[in-house]
């Protein structure tokens, strides 16, 4: 039996990092959570073909939005599927193509996006940055209309699966 956090090389790599840095934000509102675990999907349906295809990992904010892999098919690299968000307020759509463009998109850390908020980044904001780019040699986005784009072809075909599970 493995120790593991996940069965995504990825994703473990991402908790090793947040377990050494302690209880601190690194991007604001995001958090690991329960592998797997119940993340109030019964709510949008109990069709097993829903509940089995969307895998929760993280807390998205402070009020019960949460992002997962959706299982779009059946791949055996879990890190390369399309990352849902599941909203607290009724929405649900594809934020990213895979979790390493998730990651670059955490290292935003959206308060930063504001103007009046661009010296307040979350409290460990720069470590995350510098452990994306060591890790992976990745940099926060520069275009994120462009990420939008290139997500949506994604999104469509999920909004199309809702709409085939009767949600939307």
């Amino acid at each position: 039996m493995s120790d593991a956090y996940s069965p995504v090389p990825e994703l473990n790599l991402l908790k090793a990092f947040a377990d050494r840095l302690g209880p601190v934000w690194y991007s604001d509102g995001f958090e690991l959570r329960e592998y797997g675990a119940d993340a109030g999907l019964e709510t949008w349906s109990e069709e097993p073909e829903f509940l089995g295809r969307l895998v929760p990992f993280a807390n998205a904010n402070g009020s019960g939005s949460n992002y997962a892999f959706w299982r779009c098919d059946d791949r055996s690299d879990l890190s390369g599927l399309p990352i849902a968000f599941i909203g607290d307020e009724g929405d649900l759509y594809i934020v990213a193509r895979n979790l390493l463009e998730l990651f670059q998109l955490l290292a935003i850390d959206d308060e930063a996006l504001e103007p009046e908020f661009v010296e307040r980044h979350s409290e460990a904001h720069e470590e995350y940055v510098a452990w994306l780019e060591q890790t992976y040699g990745l940099r926060p986005p520069v275009d994120r209309e462009a990420l939008r784009a290139a997500v949506k072809p994604d999104d469509d075909r999920f909004q199309a699966w809702l709409a085939q599970m009767g949600i939307g």
